[in-house]
């Protein structure tokens, strides 16, 4: 999710945290606490940046102090509000198998014969992995794929696209039991 071509959404603050000003965010950075980590913050909020200070992670959220704010009210008021980071400001990944979603969006698909079939248009993950959304160029149609090295071998972010492997349906022909 971004807002602006370059900003990349890192997560989103939710409900205030007891009564000093901590609020919990829903982070989608790779290590949660590292959303702590990139400075000052963008927001979805005109003129709003924030500070995050004294991040700590309990179960699956975030626990966090924002620069400026000390008591509950002024905490719940930011409920909702997502935070961003300039494209600019994230390292370059490690590994040559991990990408940014937002360095993917936008990448030609082509078949492994060379066809181009679409655009990448979205990468969601409903709990059982990433899946890479593809809209078709010519009907506007998307169709989900897994996001695997079987399915998407080759990314080549420099040159503008990736290499798709279609999965065949396991059923196909196989007969319907009686």
């Amino acid at each position: 999710m971004t807002t602006k071509t370059n900003q990349i959404f890192l997560g989103q603050i939710g409900a205030a945290h007891g009564i000093k000003g901590q609020v919990r965010i829903a982070t989608h950075t790779q290590d949660p606490e590292a959303i702590g980590s990139y400075g000052p913050l963008d927001t979805d909020r005109a003129g709003l940046t924030v500070t995050l200070t004294k991040v700590r992670l309990q179960k699956n959220v975030v626990i966090a102090h924002i620069k400026g704010i000390s008591d509950r009210n002024a905490a719940e008021a930011l409920n909702g509000v997502s935070l961003f980071v300039d494209r600019a400001r994230l390292p370059e990944p490690d590994d040559e198998d991990d990408f940014y979603h937002a360095d993917l969006i936008g990448l030609d698909v082509r078949l492994d014969n060379g066809v181009s079939i679409g655009k990448v248009s979205a990468l969601p993950n409903f709990g059982a992995g990433d899946l890479i959304e593809v809209r078709d160029s010519q009907s506007g149609d998307t169709y989900l794929y897994p996001f695997t090295k079987a399915v998407v071998p080759d990314v080549n972010i420099a040159e503008g696209y990736l290499t798709i492997i279609v999965p065949t349906d396991a059923a196909e022909g196989e007969e319907e039991p009686d």
